[in-house]
């Protein structure tokens, strides 16, 4: 019986975290196919200086000076780990969230 319980509670967070198809536009109704999403205290423009700033100090170099970036980020979990599965900021999903959590790379606002 706990087998079968564990095996529906993993089948429903896959279905949680899984993007839907057809997808676009910039809400994606809490779900992200890079990771977990993101809750940032501020996103911008990497042209922005604040964001430049970070980014230069990483080394990182982006093809485009008009990718947002969060900064300030942590992760929001579907189990409520980490900020309790709520956002006071901007709660978005990154592309390259690999610079822990003081910038995140690549974000679109999501709805959660």
């Amino acid at each position: 019986m706990f087998a079968k319980l564990l095996t529906m509670a993993s089948i429903a967070i896959l279905a949680v975290a899984t993007p839907t198809p057809g997808g676009g536009g910039g809400s994606v109704s809490g779900s992200c196919s890079t990771g977990p999403i993101q809750c940032c205290n501020t996103v911008q423009k990497a042209s922005d200086p604040a964001a430049a700033g970070i980014l230069a100090l990483l080394g990182i170099v982006l093809q485009s000076v008009d990718v947002a970036v969060g900064l300030s980020c942590s992760p929001i979990t579907v189990i409520g780990v980490g900020n309790g599965g709520s956002c006071n900021a901007n709660a978005v999903c990154c592309e390259d969230n690999s610079h822990g959590g003081i910038i995140s790379i690549g974000c679109v606002p999501v709805t959660l």
